[in-house]
């Protein structure tokens, strides 16, 4: 077993929540707290089932659980920048990161089910 850390797909993702951390301290006060929250725990969330898919003998449902937090990403992202609270710059680089994300997780989900 590879350990979690040195997966790509984990890499990317604690990257990810790194640079969710630091957007949301650029929200206005009623979002920081509200949708910023939101954001920071479904991505954490998704860096636990990748690490939990990576430890465990059942990962479809583990990869499957991290693929619905990153439709819930997105669509917290979507939502701020509705509301402007996101730069279209930072927008596009986020969007990239959790496309990425989300073929890995596919591929993988696909190599678990293939070889279960």
């Amino acid at each position: 077993m590879v350990t979690y850390y040195n997966l790509p797909v984990y890499k990317q993702s604690y990257d990810l929540l790194l640079d969710i951390f630091k957007l949301t301290k650029e929200f206005n006060r009623e979002y920081k707290y509200t949708i910023g929250e939101e954001l920071k725990k479904e991505t954490t969330a998704m860096i636990i089932n990748i690490y939990r898919a990576n430890s465990s003998n059942n990962k479809i449902e583990y990869i499957t659980n991290a693929r619905e937090n990153i439709e819930v990403i997105r669509l917290l992202i979507r939502l701020l920048k509705d509301l402007k609270q996101i730069q279209v710059v930072r927008i596009a680089k986020l969007n990239l990161a959790i496309e990425d994300l989300s073929k890995q997780l596919t591929g993988w989900g696909n190599y678990s089910k293939i070889n279960k």
